[in-house]
């Protein structure tokens, strides 16, 4: 698993106006962590097939291509900190399999089976202070 340690810059970060209510509110955390991982690959040259893709399988945050052509479902990880446990450690074999079965059908049922594909995992943690840290696992997990 390859690690590419980011720390954002208050420019290219939209920073949130309000933390607190971040912080007060999952949901919203989530949708706001989404974004912010979408700007990012974006700026790393990817571009958006899909987001928030579900099936009865499972549900894939972002489907993107990269530079190369590759598709690349994207499990995003937003948490406000890491006090407990890495954001990391959520991805279990259950999630990896549920995963799986979703990038699946979404490539049949895009009838794309033959193209290039890989799994990533994108960490980002508000914190109480400070900018937000963005980590970029690529081809985090072979199925």
């Amino acid at each position: 698993m390859s690690l590419q340690f980011i720390d954002c810059e208050p420019r290219t970060m939209n920073f949130p106006l309000n933390r607190r209510k971040l912080l007060a509110d999952r949901k919203l955390l989530g949708r706001w962590g989404e974004k912010r991982c979408l700007k990012f690959l974006r700026r790393k040259g990817f571009k958006k097939l899909a987001d928030n893709f579900s099936c009865k399988s499972g549900e894939i945050d972002l489907v993107m291509v990269d530079a190369d052509g590759a598709v690349v479902f994207v499990e995003v990880k937003t948490r406000a900190d890491e006090s407990f446990a890495p954001a990391e450690s959520v991805i279990t074999p259950a999630k990896k399999a549920r995963l799986s079965r979703a990038a699946r059908y979404f490539l049949a049922t895009n009838s794309i089976e033959d193209r290039a594909f890989r799994f990533d995992v994108v960490v980002i943690v508000l914190g109480r202070t400070g900018r937000p840290q963005i980590r970029h696992y690529e081809n985090a997990f072979v199925p």
